[in-house]
Formats: C-alpha cells, structure tokens, sequence
C-alpha cells in the first residue's frame, strides 16, 4: 500500500531480530484491555510493513507533497507515466526506466497491467492494534475508486490483512468505461522461537476497459468548438469493443533456521507461486482498421498460468553476511482453444507454448553499520539460455548523504505474446522465434540534502518492440519485431526542494538521450515536474493545509501509439507528441489522522490550446475538479 511512505528504513533483517519482537509484544500486552478514553497509543514505528525482501517501513499518517504525489489509481508517484483521459485505462511510458525486466518471461499485454498487483507489490504487516486504511476519490462523470484495507494481529506472531480496491469510471468519451477490482488477502506468521517465518496471500483480480482506439478527427478536438466541447459527441474508431485482463494468485513464502541458539545457523528456503489468469478482447462489430477477419464477430482469448518454486539452503553469519544457493522451477503453460493452418495443410501458428525453466542461483547479502552489499548470480541449467548478474552496493554516511551503485546484465527470453498470439482478425497470428533480450544496466544514486541524483546507463541488445507496418494511424497492422543492432539509453533525474518561510518548491526532472542507427526506442528528451506550495497550521492548529500548483511537462518527441487489440503500445514516427503544459492546483489538509484532497487538474486546458494528448489520438484529459480523502483508524 503506497499510504505508507518509506520516511526511515529498518534493518533489513528485523524479522529475525528477537529484541524488536520482544518489544512489539510487550506492547501488545500492554494495550490490551486497555479503556476507550485511555489516551496512551503505541508508537508509530511499532506499525510495520515490509515486502518479502524484508525492505522494512513503518506507517506515515503525515501530509506532504508526496502524499500529493503518490493519491492516484495506483498509489504511487508515477511521475514519468503519462495518464489517459479516463482512470484506469492505460499510461503511456515517458521514463524508460519503467520498464523493468525479469528473468523469467511473461505473459505480456503490458499495457493492461499498470493497475495488476505483482508479487513484489504485496505487503505484510506487523501492527500492535488493528489499524484500517480508506482511499476514496472521484472520477470522471458517474462512479468512484474507493481502497479499503484492514489488517490486525490477533497474536503478537499472527497478522491477517484484508483489503479491496474498486474503480468505475464512465468517462468522457464513447465507449470508455474503465472498471476494476483487486482483491487481496495476506497472512503472516513466526514461531515464538523466532525459526519459522510464512508469508502468504492471495489475490483475486479483474481489470475491464471498454476500447474505444481514440477519436477519428483531431481536429474537432483541437478547435474545441460547440458543439465537441462536449467530448461524447467526438466520434470514435470503436464503440462496442472491450477489454478484460483477469487473474488469481496463490503465493506462500517461508523460511526455517535449524540451530535454536546459535546465530550462525542454516537456514532453508522455500517460495510457491501459483498464477492463472487471461486476457480477452471482444467486438462485436468487426473493424476494417484491424483488416480482414475469420468470423462476423471478435472474441480472442488467451490464457496463461503458471507454478513456480524456489528452494534455497543458507548460511547466516552476524558477522560476516548471509550466502544462499538455490534452485528455481517455472513451468508455464500459454495457450488458445485453436489451431491455426496454412494453405498446405500445415500448422501455421500453434496453439500453445509450454515450457519449464530450471535455474540454479546464488547470492550473498552484507549488511554492516553504513553498509550494504548484495550480490546475485543465476543461470539456466535446463535449454533455455538464461542469465542474470546483479550487483548492489550501498553507503550510508548519515540521513543526509547516502549513495547506491548497482550493475546488472540480464539474458531473458521474450514475453510470450511476442512469440505467440491468435486472433479473429487474419493478420493478427503469428508464432515466432526470437532471440534473447540482452540488456547491460549501470545505475548510480546520490541523496543528499545538496540534491538527489539518479543516473542510469543501459545498453540494449536484440530489443523486441512492435510495429505498426501500415505506417497509417486509419489502418492498424501492429506486429513484433526485434531490432538487431546495440540501443544506449542514458537517463539523469535529479530531484531538489527548495524552502523559504512557509513556502516550497519541489522539482523533478529528467534527461534521457538515446543512441541508435533507428527510431525504435522513443522517449522525450526532458520530463519535469515542478511544484510551488504553501503550507501552515490553522484553526489553532487542528488542521494543516498545504496548498500550491503543479507544473507538469515533456518535451515533444515521437510518442508510442496504443493497440487495445494486442494490448500493447507500438512504435510509430508520424506524429509528434507533446511540447503541452499541464497545471494542476490543490488544496489539500490534514484533521488528526484524515488526509483531505482537493484537486483541479490540467486548469489550464481551456487558454493553452487543445494539443495535448497521451497517445496519437488519444486526448489526455480537460479541466476537471476532483477530490477525495485517505482516513485512517487506530483502535
């Protein structure tokens, strides 16, 4: 949950550390039975959270200008996304740095997937009173995103946590309804003897888009002019198309240390993973954008699932770090109900890919004082050619200077909708087979109270993309290729705020470069971000207010289009998008543990010109007020 903001990190090992235990149970003890008015409270470092990497944080019920940052759909700052028109749709990626690998392949339809919960998005908990968390906001036109969550401990060594996050928005335009829910449930336990620790949860998830692929004539919306102010009398490509990405999880992560006493132990490792889940797209009415088609109707289906496991034997040392070797099994099964033949006979694109992938790994972790070293080296045992190196290395001189350095070079296969997809629509089946992905990543950070600097440095090879053939926004051939020559993107994010009396300034800014003999890889050369606010106590200080104006803006550059048919965006080099200011003003308070948003986003829509988009002919979203609160209890 991204209510709880990471203001100081804990050992990242205090899930073994007996002593903080100790305390969190003598609190416990303390507080229970405790009356209603009694006023003493447990501190707030006593409501942990963390991750199953053991990154550790404690809940933040303060108001600040990240908390603005971070109130949105996915609660989190998504500074370097680019929002469309309606919630919960889609985001176009302006930083490349979001687009984060991993070892083993995915489904795909990455597009869909901003508003699906991973497994490192999970969290767990440890709270001495049962504590509840309410998101609410509104939208565009009819309905609402509400976040509810609870999580208790009925023992000092049991947590459950429950909690939902619902969305419908009608939106603006035809056929635009954006619906979604993501259900999760986690648990986590230790023995009293500190050997035994198990994390697990579940999650039921469902994200609905009605696809309506932009509007037809841009210009209607550039002048704006009675009567396309009013954005449901714009025509649109589709008005009956839809799409649905749906999938259930079931994860337990659990840990065993064999000595009783002895710090310097073995320790057994284990994590199960099992995930179902599809995507589908139907139309009704068949589109001549997308070709030719095999039916009068489109209703295309895939499926995907997968069991994963993890087994590790380590050795934990106080001193000198904790080393564990282990093995990871992946064996997944993406398929469709049909097979598709060519003229002689011959099957032209499979239905299925099944494989299972077998990786031996080791890795070392260090954590001293001011420092902080992990190293993690994994390869392939099975066919498959699949490779990572990763190393971290972390310096802490004090709260106000800290630096990380991190490498890495991964070997991955494609995400499978690269290799195989189906599809009602002729020229949208294909089965192929592509390199590896190579990629070589240089990452520095430096946080100080001078400035905060990332710089990142990646090398690309055999990079996979998809293409639209056609070269025409009317007529819709999107394929996948691979580009066969070395990609270098360079990107530096720099953040910095200034304070003076009551006022502040916060800024954001991004500088990516990309070298390439292509435009395959498109990213805005600047992102910034820049806010400029007020903040004061008032009403004899029972409430704070912070109050200012957002500045967001990239420069213009060939921004990727989007295909709600495969679920993915493509590269185009047509149109330029971008070059447009977006100012949003808020006012936002906090009342003892209740966080109050008020916002009118992009007011400056109506005076700086109708040219601003997230997507070649997708319009980013009009002027528009919207408010809400984040409300938490203590009991």
């Amino acid at each position: 949950m991204n209510l709880f903001s990471q203001k100081r990190e804990l050992d990242a090992n205090s899930e073994n550390n007996p002593q903080q235990f100790q305390s969190f149970q003598d609190t416990t003890k303390a507080f229970k039975g405790r009356a209603v008015d009694d006023k003493i409270k447990p501190p707030i470092d006593l409501y942990k959270i963390y991750t199953l990497t053991k990154d550790t944080t404690y809940i933040d019920t303060t108001l600040s200008i990240q908390k603005e940052y971070k109130y949105n759909l996915l609660r989190k700052d998504i500074f370097g996304l680019q929002p469309f028109a309606n919630e919960g749709h889609t985001y176009n990626t302006l930083d490349f740095n979001f687009n984060v690998k991993s070892t083993f392949p995915k489904m795909g339809f990455t597009a869909k997937h901003f508003n699906y919960l991973e497994v490192n998005d999970i969290k767990y908990y440890q709270v001495p009173t049962p504590l509840t968390d309410l998101y609410f906001k509104t939208v565009m036109e009819q309905g609402q995103s509400l976040d509810a969550f609870l999580t208790v401990n009925t023992k000092p060594n049991l947590n459950f946590s429950i909690a939902y996050k619902g969305l419908r928005s009608i939106g603006k335009y035809i056929n635009n309804i954006s619906s979604s829910g993501n259900f999760r449930f986690t648990t986590s336990y230790f023995t009293k003897d500190k050997r035994y620790f198990v994390n697990a949860h579940f999650t039921g998830q469902d994200i609905s888009n009605q696809e309506n692929g932009g509007i037809t004539d841009v210009s209607l919306f550039e002048t704006s002019e009675t009567p396309f102010d009013e954005r449901d009398r714009l025509e649109v490509y589709f008005t009956n198309s839809t799409s649905l990405l749906k999938g259930n999880r079931f994860l337990v992560d659990h840990s065993f240390k064999l000595s009783k006493n002895n710090p310097n132990s073995l320790m057994l490792y284990h994590q199960f993973n099992h995930e179902y889940k599809f995507f589908q797209y139907t139309q009704p009415t068949l589109s001549d954008r997308f070709g030719t088609a095999f039916t009068g109707s489109v209703n295309n289906k895939t499926r995907y699932n997968h069991l994963y496991n993890k087994i590790g034997v380590g050795f934990t040392t106080q001193k000198y770090g904790d080393i564990i070797a282990y093995l990871e099994n992946n064996t997944y099964n993406y398929f469709y109900n049909n097979v598709i033949y060519d003229n002689l006979g011959n099957v032209a694109v499979p239905n299925a890919i099944n494989d299972r992938l077998t990786i031996f790994g080791a890795n070392y972790n260090y954590n001293l004082n001011k420092v902080k070293l992990f190293l993690n080296v994994s390869n392939a045992i099975t066919d498959q050619s699949i490779s990572n190196i990763e190393a971290i290395a972390k310096y802490k001189i004090s709260d106000d200077y800290q630096f990380e350095f991190k490498y890495q070079k991964l070997n991955t296969l494609p995400n499978l909708n690269y290799t195989l997809y189906q599809s009602d629509y002729v020229s949208y089946n294909w089965f192929n087979n592509f390199k590896n992905e190579k990629r070589n990543q240089l990452q520095a950070k430096a946080n100080t109270k001078w400035l905060n600097l990332e710089v990142n440095y990646t090398v690309l090879d055999d990079y996979l993309f998809f293409y639209n053939i056609a070269e025409d926004i009317d007529n819709l051939q999107v394929k996948p290729f691979q580009y066969d020559q070395t990609i270098n993107h360079l990107s530096v994010k720099a953040k910095k705020e200034f304070k003076f009396w009551k006022l502040a300034l916060d800024n954001t800014i991004l500088y990516q470069n990309v070298t390439q003999s292509n435009d395959v890889l498109n990213v805005p050369q600047i992102v910034t971000r820049n806010s400029l606010y007020f903040s004061e106590h008032v009403f004899k200080k029972a409430m704070f207010i912070q109050t200012g104006i957002t500045f967001n803006y990239f420069t213009e550059y060939y921004m990727n289009d989007y295909n709600p048919l495969i679920g993915e965006f493509y590269v185009q080099n047509q149109t330029k998008i971008g070059g447009f200011p977006m100012l949003d003003f808020f006012i936002n308070a906090k009342v003892r543990q209740t966080r109050i948003f008020l916002k009118a986003e992009h007011f400056n829509s109506a005076w700086t010109g109708y040219d601003y988009y997230s997507a070649p002919n997708y319009p980013y979203r009009d002027f528009i007020v919207r408010f809400g609160l984040v409300w938490n209890f203590f009991k």
